[in-house]
């Protein structure tokens, strides 16, 4: 099952693709994650120490390329077998946990170009490396550029990180209409950093308005913002807080969901 989490900058989508990771790992499912912004923090909200953090390599662009097929279009294929791209770049994290990281802008590169290869080549990853384990977990860019690409195009679950105010509701109602276009079949606003009532039926309405379905609601959570000043893992400093039981919830929706999105993506191959 390929579940991509998207967000407003600051919304907490890398919060909860790597605690849902975490979690997913810890019921015993074989996961492999994969950090699609370019601005990576996804392997510190899984456990790795920010020093080995450091020191993970990025994927390059050339692990994917462009063939043509036997009808004529034209498909990403990986460059690298699933064994050799996890032995050049891949990193692990706790629980068994795997780890490829979308590559950086290069050093003084700013207003030099765009992303496209890179975002072409986590497409690719996506796609190619479903049969790696149970779950793949991209954490995508923030904002809509991904989108815009089809970086997300293969994935099954498309989680939307939305928190109860007025431009992170917006953002998720673009990002929704453009994951329908790209025909992503299960879409879920994950109602995030709730604070009460108002909050709730605040993200409630919203969400009747415009179609979209939850899949769960994560509290404001105090422990997730102290692991954060601390350089933590949510899932190390606090795995029982509210916010971990409510992405455990999350989880087992998911997992009751497996079989149908699987089977799906079989038929349509």
């Amino acid at each position: 099952m390929k579940i991509a989490t998207v967000g407003k900058g600051g919304s907490g989508k890398t919060t909860v693709a790597g605690t849902l990771a975490r979690i997913l790992a810890e019921q015993g499912c074989k996961v492999l994650a994969i950090d699609g912004d370019p601005n990576p923090n996804l392997a510190l909200t899984l456990g790795i120490d920010r020093a080995d953090a450091e020191h993970i390599r990025n994927i390059p662009p050339s692990v994917v390329e462009s063939r043509e097929e036997s009808d004529g279009s034209r498909k990403l294929h990986m460059t690298l077998s699933h064994d050799e791209l996890l032995a050049q770049y891949g990193a692990a994290a706790p629980a068994g946990i795997e780890l490829i990281m979308m590559g950086k802008p290069a050093e003084g590169s700013a207003g030099s170009g765009c992303m496209c290869a890179s975002h072409r080549a986590v497409r690719g990853l996506i796609a190619e490396m479903s049969g790696y384990g149970e779950y793949t977990i991209t954490d995508m860019e923030a904002g809509l550029e991904h989108l815009k690409r089809g970086t997300a195009r293969n994935v099954d679950v498309m989680l939307m990180i939305t928190e109860p105010y007025f431009r992170s509701m917006e953002a998720a109602a673009r990002t929704f209409a453009l994951a329908q276009e790209l025909c992503i079949p299960h879409l879920y606003a994950v109602a995030n950093k709730v604070k009460g009532a108002d909050d709730q039926a605040a993200l409630d309405e919203f969400f009747a308005k415009h179609g979209m379905t939850t899949i769960g609601t994560v509290p404001d959570e105090p422990q997730f913002n102290e692991a954060e000043r601390m350089g933590l893992a949510p899932f190390d400093h606090a795995p029982r807080c509210p916010g971990s039981e409510a992405i455990r919830a999350i989880a087992s929706r998911l997992r009751a969901l497996a079989p149908i999105a699987v089977d799906q993506r079989a038929q349509a191959v």
